[in-house]
């Protein structure tokens, strides 16, 4: 197996290429390192992974469909994990350009490539946010999803109707994986967890958003890649369903899969985690709901878990301890 991995960089992609190439399993990863957020984390998660001799890097943005061509042309890699794009619930109020280049356009180049080399599996990043003005919960693949609330959750899922299209008329095998709130050692500055620790370390008041009354479906990271090495190895067949609840589309080898802990966390309790981890306390400024955030996220896993036996094993005061031990050590504190 050769495993071409988009935004190896990132929070997740470094996170799955590291567990697959101490698996000793073929990486190939690409990444533009765009200062969104701070490129020397993400170049501290590439040097994890730049000792392994199965492992190669190439520097190039999935925009340039002719660098993204000759990538696949000359490894042809047999499963790809898509995960490169523009990321950020907030930064898509004031940038939606990047978010419709990145996800859809660069998307597009992807799922293209893969057409061209028949890749064997497709999985694409999507979210939990493309649920947008759902009030079901926990959040069901099958549930519709054509309310979404910010330019991020629509680029994400226009992709998934593109994916749709390609795998009817080619025959590709797609997996698209809508992410919960993703948390653990070497995360991401823009997100919650990281806001809040940096914020604590530093003596600064946080924001809370509709006076912490608010869930977040928090999923630590070595569940989540973990579960992904499984599901690499089940990709969707055309009419061979997996149980009553497959989202498996009804023309095509197309499955959306929920990735998440399925035991969603008050807001105040993630934050009375750290503040144990830590030994310091928040000082904490209520606010009211912000434009474009959902109250409540949780995922419906029994898909997940009928494809892979996932089944998450870190308790949250576990993960926050982890997350805090790594940051301590990472930002000398």
């Amino acid at each position: 197996m050769t495993t071409l991995i988009t935004g190896i960089a990132g929070f997740i992609g470094s996170s799955l290429a590291k567990h697959l190439l101490d698996a000793g399993e073929t990486v190939i990863g690409l990444d533009n390192l765009s200062d969104y957020y701070d490129p020397t984390l993400k170049q501290a998660r590439l040097d994890r992974l730049t000792s392994c001799e199965n492992f190669s890097f190439h520097l190039m943005n999935i925009e340039d469909l002719t660098q993204l061509d000759n990538l696949f042309a000359k490894h042809e890699p047999t499963h790809v994990v898509h995960l490169a794009g523009q990321v950020g619930v907030r930064y898509s109020l004031t940038h939606p350009q990047d978010y419709v280049s990145a996800n859809i356009v660069g998307s597009f180049h992807v799922i293209e490539c893969a057409k061209r080399y028949k890749t064997e599996h497709l999985l694409i990043a999507s979210t939990s946010s493309v649920y947008g003005a759902n009030t079901k919960f926990p959040a069901q693949e099958t549930d519709r999803a054509d309310h979404p609330l910010t330019i991020y959750a629509a680029s994400k899922r226009a992709v998934e109707l593109m994916a749709h299209s390609y795998a009817s008329l080619y025959n590709l095998p797609i997996t698209m994986m809508r992410f919960f709130t993703v948390y653990g050692p070497w995360g991401r500055p823009d997100m919650a967890p990281f806001l809040f620790l940096d914020a604590i370390f530093n003596d600064r008041p946080i924001d809370v958003f509709n006076h912490g009354k608010m869930t977040r479906d928090f999923t630590f990271v070595d569940d989540l890649t973990l579960s992904l090495q499984k599901l690499m190895q089940a990709p969707p067949i055309k009419d061979k369903p997996v149980g009553n609840f497959d989202s498996l589309s009804p023309v095509a080898p197309h499955r959306v899969v929920n990735i998440g802990n399925a035991d969603p966390i008050q807001l105040m309790d993630f934050i009375r985690a750290i503040e144990t981890a830590t030994g310091k306390q928040f000082q904490i400024n209520m606010q009211e709901m912000q434009a474009g955030d959902m109250v409540n996220t949780c995922a419906d896993t029994r898909l997940l878990q009928e494809l892979t036996s996932y089944q998450p094993t870190t308790s949250i005061n576990d993960g926050v301890g982890k997350l805090v031990n790594w940051y301590r050590s990472f930002y000398k504190y």
